[in-house]
């Protein structure tokens, strides 16, 4: 799948706020398998403000990448806000030098719905650091479409939102 131009226009923007930042990007995926990293990486120069992302489809992987606690997963599920705010905040604890996390995790299907969760519902976790610590948030949505058609508008979620959360309207 490629990135849409929404998506290339959405990472371009989100790549010049974080440059005048002097801030880097960290990405933690789930059902989006690396698609947000590839709209970030599509930008040339995203090396200045791209540090890394993880693709952490398993619980297991996410566990031991991001620190996403087993109790969590357990309680709450792999898709969940708790899950989301966990990878986000973790991506940032484990990558010293990134300022800004995104994190995605979901259920693109066309399997997967479980009783309350879906197909098309994807968690999103934003984590920045703040002077007193970091701030995450979390926000849950839900997408029409295939399971391309999801993870494309997850992408952009992802993206728009995370313009947000750097520069509050």
């Amino acid at each position: 799948m490629t990135n849409t131009v929404e998506s290339v226009e959405l990472a371009r923007e989100l790549g010049r706020m974080l440059l005048e930042r002097h801030w880097m990007l960290v990405c933690a995926e789930s059902c989006t398998g690396g698609l947000l990293s590839a709209a970030a990486t599509d930008i040339p120069g995203a090396s200045l403000w791209f540090e890394r992302g993880f693709v952490t489809y398993s619980n297991a992987a996410k566990i031991q990448h991001l620190r996403v606690g087993a109790d969590t997963l357990e309680r709450f599920g792999a898709v969940s806000e708790e899950t989301a705010i966990e990878m986000a905040a973790g991506a940032l604890g484990v990558v010293a030098g990134a300022h800004l996390a995104l994190s995605v995790t979901g259920i693109a299907g066309p399997d997967g719905a479980t009783p309350g969760k879906p197909v098309g519902m994807v968690c999103f976790g934003f984590s920045r650091r703040a002077d007193d610590g970091l701030a995450t948030r979390a926000v849950t949505r839900l997408f029409e479409g295939d399971r391309q058609q999801v993870r494309a508008a997850a992408v952009r979620f992802a993206l728009r939102t995370a313009l947000e959360v750097i520069e509050p309207r």
